[in-house]
């Protein structure tokens, strides 16, 4: 079995190579949606974040508000340091576990904080996609009806990608179009699957 780490910045992409993997076939574990499965409403890891950070991050119904803890976080290190020490430990044992469990020959992990969670020695190869950041803050800004000075906060929370591109096995470039794109994911697991 092999293991690749998928990984890059904030909308450069991730998404849609993920997409594309699924359309193959492959079998995806990602971060994301394993973190709404720890936070879900009543899961213990919710009561511990909103414990932490107060009942202002949760709705109505006490399923976990994401804007307002985004809002909360973005800007300052100190309690996005605060939600990692909580959430990613219980990532890597849900990830673990998920990993025992898979009969695939190739999975993928998509963990856009593979490098900052530490996440990477649960993998064989690092795949990192990059854009650039007028392209990143491009998507951002659409994607979330975001304000340039929001994006670029976002982007600039995260490891910058020359960094992540610097320890990866294979980088996808994510400038151009959809065509594009295909054509790298394809050459990339032409060159895993040999």
């Amino acid at each position: 079995m092999k293991i690749v780490g998928l990984t890059g910045g904030i909308a450069t992409g991730k998404s849609t190579v993920l997409e594309l993997l699924i359309h193959r076939g492959y079998q995806v574990l990602d971060a994301d949606v394993i973190v709404r499965e720890l936070q879900a409403k009543g899961s213990p890891l919710l009561r511990e974040v909103s414990q932490v950070f107060g009942s202002t991050i949760l709705n109505a119904d006490g399923s976990l508000n994401r804007a307002e803890l985004s809002k909360m976080i973005f800007g300052d290190e100190k309690k996005r340091a605060i939600l990692d020490q909580m959430v990613h430990p219980a990532v890597r044992a849900e990830f673990e576990r998920k990993i025992k469990l898979a009969q695939s020959e190739v999975i993928f992990l998509d963990v856009p904080l593979l490098f900052e969670a530490k996440f990477d020695d649960l993998v064989d190869i690092i795949l990192v996609i990059r854009a650039s950041t007028e392209k990143q803050l491009e998507r951002l800004m659409s994607r979330n009806n975001l304000s340039v000075m929001e994006a670029r906060s976002r982007i600039d929370a995260q490891m910058p990608i020359d960094e992540k591109v610097k320890l990866a096995d294979f980088v996808i470039d994510n400038d151009g179009d959809l065509c594009e794109l295909e054509a790298s994911v394809e050459h990339f697991l032409r060159a895993i699957n040999k």
